[in-house]
C-alpha cells in the first residue's frame, strides 16, 4: 500500500519533469531530442507496467477513457498503415517519414495514458500544472533575457534570434505558441484561486484580506503571468499574441454565462491582464512591434497564402485517404506554382496539412476529439464544485480556443514539445470532468 502511494506521487513528478524538458532541446523537433524524449516517456511506462504488475491494476482505471484513447490509437494506427503501405489505397508518399509519424503518435498516446492512470486528485493534477508553469517561465525568462540583450545567436544551440524571442524553440511562432498554451492554464489556475464570497465589509478585514493575497499563490501565479507575457510580446508573433487576448476574451465571456459561482474578482482579473499586461508592460517591452507587424501584414507581402492555394489541388485528389503522414514536403513541390519568398516543409496551417496527409474523414475525427474537449470544459465550468477543476477547464478552454485561431497560420502540431503539450491540454480537460468528487476533494 505504501509503495503504491509513493507511485502515485512519483509518477505526477516524473511526468512533469518530462513536459518540462520536452521544448528545451530546440523545441524536441530534431531526431536526437524527440528520441530523448522519446526513451523518457519509455523509462515511465516501463516503471508504470512493472508497478501495474505487482499491484494487479487495471489497464485503464475508468472507462471514459476508452474512448478518450482509441481515437489518438485509431490515428496512429492508420499512420503506421499508411508508411507500412500494405493496403492498396492508403499509401504514403513518403513511408519514412509516416512511419515517424507514428511513431511520434504512439508516445504521445502513451504519454497521455499516464496522464489518466495517474493525475486523480486535485494535488497530483497541481503537480503536473506547475511543472506547466515552470515551464513557461524558463521558456520566458531564457528567450527574452538573449532578445533585450540583443545576441545574434543564442549561447546554447546558436539559433539566429533575428531580434525575435524563441526560448529554446528553433522557430518563433512554435515559441509564442507554447507560451499561450503555458499562460492559458496559469491563468485558470488563478481563476481557480479566486474567492467566491462577498468581499469584507470593514478596512482591517479587507487590509487583511489584501496581505493575504499578497502572500498567497495568486501573487506568484500572477508575475509567472506577466513574465510569460513578456516572452510573447517579444516573439513577434502575430497571431500567437492575436489568438492568445482573443481566447482570453472569448473564454472569460463565456465563463460570465457558465460558470458555476462565478469568482467575484474574475472580469478585475481579466481587465487587469489586458490592461496591466498589454498595455503598460507591452509598451515597456515593445508590443507596438507586434501592432507594427500586424498592420503591416499583407497578401501581397505573405506568401503563406500562396502555398495554401497551391496547396488545394492535393487536398482535391487525395481527400479521402490522405498522402501519408509527413509527406507534404514530397508532394507539394509539384503543385507549387512559383518560388516564394520562404522556405515551406509545412503548410502553415494545420488543417490543411492534416487533411493532405491524412485525408479528410480522419481530420474530422481529430477535430470533433478537439471539439468534445472544448465541450468538456463548458461543462466542467457550468456543472462542478471544485475549484481548481472549473479553474483548470477555464485554462484548458482558453488554450484550445487558442490552438483552434493559431494553427489556422501556423503548424504548431507539427512541433513535438507542443504536440505533447496540447494533447496534456487535452487531458486535462477530460480529467477536469470525470475525476470523481471524492478524489477532486483530496489534497
Amino acid at each position: 500500500m505504501a509503495t503504491h502511494t509513493a507511485f502515485n506521487r512519483f509518477i505526477p513528478l516524473l511526468l512533469g519533469l518530462i513536459l518540462i524538458w520536452a521544448p528545451i532541446p530546440l523545441g524536441s523537433n530534431r531526431i536526437w531530442a524527440w528520441s530523448v524524449l522519446h526513451s523518457l516517456i519509455a523509462l515511465t511506462v516501463m516503471l508504470h507496467c512493472i508497478h501495474a504488475f505487482k499491484a494487479a491494476l487495471p489497464l485503464l482505471r475508468a472507462s471514459w477513457m476508452k474512448l478518450f484513447l482509441a481515437i489518438p490509437a485509431l490515428a496512429s494506427g492508420y499512420m503506421l498503415l499508411q508508411g507500412l503501405q500494405l493496403i492498396p489505397g492508403i499509401q504514403s508518399a513518403d513511408p519514412y517519414q509516416s512511419l515517424m509519424l507514428a511513431q511520434r503518435s504512439l508516445f504521445l498516446l502513451l504519454f497521455i495514458w499516464l496522464l489518466c492512470q495517474y493525475i486523480s486528485t486535485v494535488a497530483q493534477m497541481q503537480t503536473l500544472v506547475l511543472a506547466l508553469v515552470i515551464s513557461g517561465c524558463l521558456q520566458a525568462t531564457y528567450g527574452s533575457m538573449i532578445n533585450l540583450a540583443g545576441l545574434e545567436l543564442s549561447p546554447v544551440f546558436a539559433v539566429a534570434e533575428a531580434e525575435r524571442a524563441r526560448g529554446s524553440f528553433g522557430y518563433q511562432n512554435h515559441f509564442a505558441n507554447y507560451l499561450a498554451l503555458c499562460l492559458s492554464l496559469a491563468i485558470g489556475w488563478i481563476v481557480s484561486e479566486l474567492a467566491t464570497d462577498k468581499q469584507p465589509g470593514n478596512t482591517r478585514a479587507r487590509l487583511r484580506a489584501a496581505l493575504a493575497t499578497m502572500l498567497s499563490t495568486k501573487l506568484i501565479l500572477r508575475l509567472a503571468v506577466i513574465v510569460m507575457i513578456i516572452g510573447l510580446i517579444l516573439s513577434r508573433s502575430r497571431m500567437g499574441n492575436s489568438a492568445f487576448f482573443i481566447a482570453l476574451a472569448v473564454t472569460a465571456l463565456l465563463a460570465i454565462f457558465y460558470y458555476k459561482n462565478p469568482p467575484r474578482l474574475l472580469k478585475p482579473l481579466v481587465i487587469s491582464i489586458f490592461v496591466l499586461d498589454l498595455v503598460i508592460v507591452g509598451a515597456m517591452f515593445g508590443v507596438e512591434k507586434v501592432q507594427q507587424r500586424l498592420l503591416e501584414t499583407s497578401f501581397s507581402s505573405e506568401s503563406r497564402d500562396e502555398v495554401v492555394r497551391d496547396s488545394l489541388p492535393l487536398l482535391q485528389q487525395h481527400w479521402l485517404t490522405g498522402t501519408g503522414a509527413g509527406s507534404f514536403y514530397t508532394v507539394f513541390p509539384a503543385h507549387q506554382r512559383s518560388l516564394y519568398t520562404g522556405f515551406y516543409d509545412h503548410a502553415h496551417n494545420d488543417y490543411l496539412q492534416f487533411a493532405i496527409e491524412l485525408g479528410i474523414p480522419m481530420t474530422l475525427l481529430l477535430g470533433a476529439w478537439q471539439l468534445y474537449a472544448l465541450w468538456l470544459c463548458l461543462q466542467t465550468m457550468r456543472r462542478r464544485n471544485t475549484r481548481f477543476y472549473k479553474g483548470i477547464a477555464f485554462g484548458s478552454m482558453m488554450a484550445n480556443l487558442h490552438m483552434l485561431l493559431h494553427n489556422t497560420v501556423d503548424f504548431n502540431l507539427q512541433a513535438p514539445a507542443n504536440a505533447l503539450l496540447f494533447v496534456t491540454i487535452l487531458a486535462l480537460s477530460h480529467l477536469a470532468y470525470y475525476n470523481s468528487a471524492e478524489q477532486q476533494l483530496a489534497r
